[in-house]
């Protein structure tokens, strides 16, 4: 869980390498051709049906005729909020049908925190924690199916193309365990930013669940993270290799919570270096 490491709103970095300063550059540089990609996505709120209840969520898709492919995005800690509906409408700008859930609607609407919410205070900080262990394993697989499900009842989704998956923090994890809840739709997965959950000594460790899946993975390690646990980048490296799952490991030189936008770990320049190793996975995966 998030309260195991450092948390976006906590660091912040001002170091930009040359390089760093150039991928900056080109990033902003693009961000006309993105915008208008943005301009012709459709976005509505929604709910989803689950086992455990109805999950309020955020549905974006290209305007228009035709079909594409369905991505789910798994929001951090801070839950479903602008700075993630951002993530939705830019991916829907690119090609995909994207469903961005709530995931912490069996106890509270979203947004889950306002803009007073500070994410050091030990109050606030437990009623988040609190939304995160009403999350069984079991609750979120079966999230993870009625996510998929939905997504392939839209129009607009093409259900004869793989989907994929992304999570931010916490879901980084949540990631994993959807790919092995849907094995026969789930062909990518990225995980930012997953921190210390991805591998544990748990025996529901998300590591575990790689062999179960068909995918492909990007995972993004920020640096804190890896200072804090160097083994674990390794022990991923072993367990996809074992299970013979294709996999880019990569630890960023940013701090955790560097590719969501309104904290003050975000890195321009090392989330746009992401993105663009997300997009080319999703390019190849769910062709």
């Amino acid at each position: 869980m998030c309260d195991d490491f450092i948390h976006p709103g906590l660091v912040e970095d001002h170091r930009l390498s040359r390089r760093s300063f150039g991928l900056m550059t080109a990033a902003v540089a693009g961000a006309p051709a993105t915008a208008m990609a943005q301009s012709n996505v459709v976005e509505k709120d929604v709910t989803v049906k689950t086992p455990d209840g109805s999950c309020d969520a955020a549905l974006f898709h290209p305007a228009g005729q035709g079909t594409h492919a369905a991505v789910l995005v798994w929001p951090d800690i801070m839950g479903l909020r602008p700075a993630l509906r951002d993530i939705g409408r830019r991916l829907a700008g690119q090609g995909y049908v994207v469903l961005v859930p709530n995931p912490f609607y069996r106890s509270a609407h979203a947004p889950v925190i306002g803009e007073s919410f500070d994410f050091s205070n030990p109050e606030q900080r437990a009623r988040l924690m609190g939304y995160r262990a009403a999350m069984s394993d079991a609750g979120v697989d079966n999230d993870a199916q009625a996510y998929l499900a939905f997504l392939d009842a839209q129009p607009q989704t093409d259900k004869s193309k793989k989907a994929g998956v992304q999570g931010y923090c916490m879901g980084g994890s949540l990631s994993f365990r959807t790919a092995a809840a849907v094995p026969g739709r789930i062909a990518a997965v990225g995980s930012f930013h997953g921190g210390n959950g991805l591998v544990t000594k748990e025996a529901n460790s998300p590591h575990l669940l790689i062999a179960r899946t068909n995918a492909s993975y990007l995972v993004a390690h920020a640096q804190n993270d890896d200072s804090q646990q160097p083994q674990m980048k390794e022990d991923l490296k072993a367990a996809f290799g074992a299970a013979k799952k294709p996999a880019t490991v990569e630890v960023y030189a940013a701090n955790h919570g560097w590719c969501v936008k309104g904290g003050a770990a975000y890195n321009e320049a090392e989330a746009e270096r992401g993105w663009a190793a997300l997009s080319k996975l999703y390019q190849t995966q769910l062709a």
